[in-house]
């Protein structure tokens, strides 16, 4: 019978260096044993070293899109990455309002990982106010999680309390990253669940630039695990594993900011 397969979808830019973005998505998904499809809201010119320039797409296509996959899939779960600008933002919103794509997941994407802006300015108040609410899991990381809140995170307790102001922009699971914190030897990212439970989620620390998509793979990984039935705690933890084993068994690729190892965990990589 057509549709049984768990099937995903990733709306968000591509990377054409391939470690970030919607190649990211792709590969998680694929790895985690669903069928993963895309709406590409941007495409950038972009390797290890950085951003070098992006287009956002018109919106007529990427509601066609949108339009396309709903017509003869059956999506059971569903993420945004980079959205560009507050109008694409907009129409991604008023998209997922009109499909059932599942649960969504949303990586609130601001900066690249070589400090290029993925995001306007005046975009993340729409994100804020048109995005966030619609998010069955919320995945910023500590600059994003500042953005959105208007609160300065230094601390484990003001993590906590980010969190909770999350919640109260209407996002159901928050999980907020701490891998920009200055701690040295191990990344804690806290979560946040709907029912009012929450937890620390800590790995080590390592000490490698090939860290590039590293929230584009976390926020994928969960999305595939929503796919096929995991509860949100479970897909949660599996995503921060597979994250893990793909930073802690790198390949060598490109000169600055290289990629994640999305083999790993499947290859017994799991730490």
């Amino acid at each position: 019978m057509a549709n049984e397969f768990p099937q995903t979808l990733t709306i968000a830019g591509t990377d054409s260096g391939g470690g970030a973005g919607v190649m990211a998505d792709l590969k998680t998904m694929q790895e985690r044993n669903v069928f993963a499809t895309a709406v590409i809201v941007a495409v950038t010119a972009q390797n290890t070293l950085g951003v070098q320039d992006f287009m956002a797409l018109p919106q007529k296509l990427i509601d066609e899109q949108f339009a396309s996959l709903a017509a003869d899939l059956k999506i059971r779960a569903c993420k945004t990455g980079m959205l560009a600008d507050a109008a694409h933002v907009h129409g991604v919103v008023e998209n997922l309002k009109k499909y059932q794509f599942g649960p969504l997941t949303v990586d609130p994407v601001m900066i690249a990982k070589g400090g290029a802006a993925l995001l306007a300015d005046d975009a993340v108040a729409t994100v804020r106010e048109e995005l966030v609410p619609l998010a069955d899991v919320l995945t910023p990381n500590l600059p994003e999680a500042e953005r959105l809140t208007g609160q300065k995170i230094t601390t484990a307790a003001d993590m906590e309390r980010a969190a909770v102001a999350l919640q109260d922009l209407g996002a159901k699971n928050i999980i907020i990253k701490g891998g920009h914190e200055a701690t040295p030897d191990k990344a804690s990212d806290f979560v946040l669940l709907d029912d009012g439970r929450s937890f620390w989620l800590t790995a080590p620390r390592y000490d490698t630039v090939r860290t590039h998509g590293t929230g584009d793979t976390l926020s994928s990984c969960i999305t595939a695990e929503l796919a096929k039935g995991k509860d949100f705690e479970s897909a949660i933890r599996l995503g921060k594993d597979y994250v893990t084993a793909a930073i802690a068994n790198p390949i060598a690729v490109g000169h600055g900011h290289g990629p994640l190892n999305h083999w790993a965990y499947n290859q017994g990589g799991a730490e």
